[in-house]
């Protein structure tokens, strides 16, 4: 998913570089060892670029995507072959996710589970507030943040999404039907970038 404008970053963060290479370009690489084929989802405008000449990625297909996240995967989503069993859905701006993070997510699915997410602890505590004044303290306990990639069967997913409604993640969905979602220990250094200051916090994780 490589779809989204970047207004907080000021432009589509997922062409802004780390160490020299694109961000959606991270996710590209971490995703094909585990992956048959891989749908980029992009802006409309810039399909044609990202297809062939010196902006070119490495995907299998290259779609446009619509004007919500969700819109936006089911575009990918009609692109996927038919009798894929397994799909993942990954944000191009998390370019640290690594290759075991995307394995661990489609074995979960692979052994049962509907849909797969990494998910991470709470740790800091918790404060629900109103007008900007804290009007009670949340249990944390039981509570995860979640990341991408997430996996799901195909058609679980695809059913999910068969009434075109939206979500910040594609797990919500498959939630909303019953299914079973699986959490998978997640990885804290797969951070999402969102403004700019996120790209130095990206290249201090991504180590030496």
């Amino acid at each position: 998913m490589a779809g989204g404008g970047g207004s907080r970053f000021g432009g589509p963060k997922q062409f802004a570089e780390l160490r020299g290479r694109r961000l959606v370009d991270w996710s590209l690489a971490a995703a094909r060892p585990v992956a048959d084929g891989i749908v980029l989802v992009v802006p409309a405008d810039i399909v044609d670029e990202l297809v062939s000449g010196p902006s070119a990625v490495t995907a299998d297909a290259i779609v446009a995507g619509g004007a919500r996240r969700s819109d936006s995967v089911r575009a990918g989503l009609a692109a996927v072959p038919g009798d894929a069993a397994i799909v993942v859905v990954h944000d191009g701006a998390r370019p640290l996710a690594s290759p075991e993070l995307f394995g661990a997510v489609v074995d979960a699915v692979a052994a049962g589970a509907d849909a797969a997410v990494p998910g991470l602890a709470v740790a800091d505590t918790l404060k629900r507030v109103q007008d900007g004044v804290v009007v009670g303290t949340e249990p944390r306990d039981g509570l995860v943040t979640v990341q991408t990639p997430q996996a799901f069967r195909a058609a679980v997913l695809r059913r999910a999404h068969a009434a075109g409604a939206d979500g910040t993640d594609d797990a919500s969905l498959v939630e909303a039907l019953g299914a079973t979602v699986r959490v998978v220990p997640g990885d804290p250094r797969n951070l999402k970038v969102t403004d700019r200051r996120d790209l130095d916090v990206a290249d201090a994780l991504a180590g030496p």
